[in-house]
């Protein structure tokens, strides 16, 4: 980071019946990139009219320091999470003013939602065309209310380049994670999950609903043979590989693993690869083919294929993304990115 780069600018919108933990997770992420001692981001919480907010079911009210100016001065607008009023979890109306301030909003500004926040941003019509996400509760009323939204109710986040939406809860962490990650590269990301003591990458691609994130007490599940693939992503590991690591049958491994990650052995190692390889096109001066060599994906070739279908750019240009980020802080990671 240059002494005279600024850091980027987030505006958080807290709308009535804002989700706290929602509105509280851009700070704690974004405060902790730190680069040098100096901040990659600065935030700024705001309301439509600058004044208190009623908060979903909490029982109090939050004061917020900026008003509705907030979005125009912001490089990224997020919506925090809102109430699904009622049983049906039918989203109201957006406020009055919205539409005015969001007309504020930078052409070249990045937008995100958290969660149901997905229906404000499909009511101003910025996800007409797109594809978005939101908690999956809420898919069947999305896709009534806005039917030229393409919805997908089985990923964490979808990042359309300029617009951006997240799953509930604790995807808006790791849609976070994943814009510290585009603007900066994977060393500060990781770094940052460190200090917040969170995971460092869940892709958006990964599912919503895991039936059981969490072995139970007594049952050691497959967190061993993740563990032990992970240090040795260089070499060739098969599903029986894993399995006799577990102590399991193929079968049952492949059920259990599912289970806990909800992904496949083979989807799960593929993307595990994929990650190792875009750290080291990031942090290394490794060739294309020794890069894919360490990551497990053969050749070079092999390496293309599976980076352009993540990030849809090639190793050389997706290095060259970062190297210029770290020369100049400029932002990264400009290719859309759909979990």
């Amino acid at each position: 980071m240059t002494r005279t780069e600024r850091p980027h600018r987030v505006a958080v919108l807290a709308l009535d019946g804002v989700m706290p933990f929602e509105l509280g997770v851009p700070h704690r992420i974004f405060s902790a990139a730190v680069v040098d001692g100096r901040p990659r981001y600065e935030l700024r919480v705001c309301s439509l009219d600058g004044g208190p907010v009623r908060t979903c079911g909490g029982g109090f009210s939050l004061a917020v320091e900026h008003g509705p100016e907030a979005l125009a001065w912001a490089d990224t607008v997020i919506v925090a999470t809102v109430d699904p009023a009622g049983p049906g979890c039918d989203m109201p109306p957006n406020p009055p003013g919205l539409a005015a301030a969001f007309a504020a909003v930078r052409p070249d500004a990045r937008i995100v939602s958290f969660c149901s926040a997905a229906f404000v941003l499909a009511e101003l019509g910025l996800l007409d065309g797109r594809t978005a996400t939101t908690h999956w509760m809420l898919t069947d009323r999305f896709r009534e209310r806005f039917p030229a939204v393409d919805v997908d109710p089985d990923v964490l986040f979808v990042d359309e380049g300029r617009i951006l939406t997240s799953a509930g809860a604790g995807a808006a962490v790791d849609l976070c994670l994943h814009l510290v990650r585009r603007d900066h590269g994977s060393a500060l990301a990781n770094a940052v999950a460190r200090r917040c003591v969170v995971p460092p990458w869940r892709e958006g691609g990964q599912a919503q609903f895991i039936e059981r994130a969490v072995p139970e007490p007594d049952d050691a599940g497959t967190a061993v043979a993740r563990e032990w693939a992970l240090a040795n992503l260089d070499r060739p590991i098969g599903v029986d590989d894993l399995a006799r690591r577990a102590s399991m049958s193929r079968r049952n491994f492949t059920r259990r693993f599912r289970a806990e990650t909800g992904l496949s052995p083979v989807q799960w190692l593929v993307r595990q690869r994929v990650e190792f390889a875009r750290h080291l096109l990031e942090a290394t001066d490794l060739s294309v083919d020794q890069v894919a060599a360490r990551a497990g994906l053969g050749t070079g070739v092999s390496l293309r294929q599976h980076l352009r279908a993540a990030v849809g750019v090639s190793p050389s240009a997706y290095r060259k993304t970062f190297q210029r980020s770290g020369a100049d802080g400029a932002p990264a990671g400009a290719a859309p990115v759909r979990g």
